[in-house]
């Protein structure tokens, strides 16, 4: 494998910007995209933005149908850095978890834990049921990263692009992958570390 390349699946959970902006920023960067689409994916595509599920098969360089179970990336003969769901259903969480993979997104992971390759999990729910905390559980138990989208206010964020941007950013710091969607903590503007600025304003105030 000479360049990099990452399996990004996206399942039916509220969310879908974190797929779109997943798949932008992994092709800035020039990392090579296997996509895979739900078919609830593309319902919640529909519901939260004006995008079709082609605008998003464009930004990848591969792209599978759900159901196809001999895609190349349902083998662990398919060389990967990894992959990530963004955003992450707990129905998919489940079927990781069970080992229960009946269709192309949940088998890819399914591969990924078992190659020992990195599988991050952009888990979208709340509240939480014992159920989903345990199934979260047993993935982390079985090698997964699950990394809820959770704003960062201390980056004080502009806009709702920002705080996507920033969860993002995080995900690709996963996987070694250089971005400048992060504002890192101790890089205010003035230079100062973030945490000196906050107790600066709160002074000043």
């Amino acid at each position: 494998m000479s360049a990099r390349r990452l399996i990004v699946g996206i399942s039916g959970a509220s969310g879908a910007v974190y797929g779109i902006r997943m798949l932008e920023a992994l092709r800035d960067a020039g990392v090579e995209t296997h996509l895979i689409l739900s078919k609830a994916a593309e319902m919640t595509l529909a519901y939260e933005t004006d995008l079709k599920p082609r605008d998003l098969r464009a930004l990848a360089a591969a792209s599978y149908a759900i159901g196809d179970v001999g895609a190349p990336c349902s083998s662990g003969s398919f060389p990967s850095d990894g992959m990530v769901i963004a955003p992450c259903s707990m129905k998919t969480v489940a079927e990781i978890a069970t080992g229960v993979t009946g269709n192309l997104l949940s088998r890819a992971a399914d591969v990924v834990l078992k190659e020992r390759r990195r599988l991050v999990l952009m888990a979208r729910e709340t509240p939480l049921t014992a159920v989903h905390l345990r199934n979260m559980l047993t993935v982390t138990e079985m090698g997964g990263i699950v990394a809820p989208p959770v704003p960062a206010f201390y980056a004080r964020p502009d806009s709702l692009d920002d705080m996507v941007d920033h969860s993002v950013g995080r995900v690709l710091d996963l996987f070694g992958i250089d971005s400048d969607l992060v504002r890192r903590w101790k890089t205010a503007p003035d230079g100062r570390a973030a945490g000196d600025q906050a107790a600066g304003d709160q002074a000043a105030g």
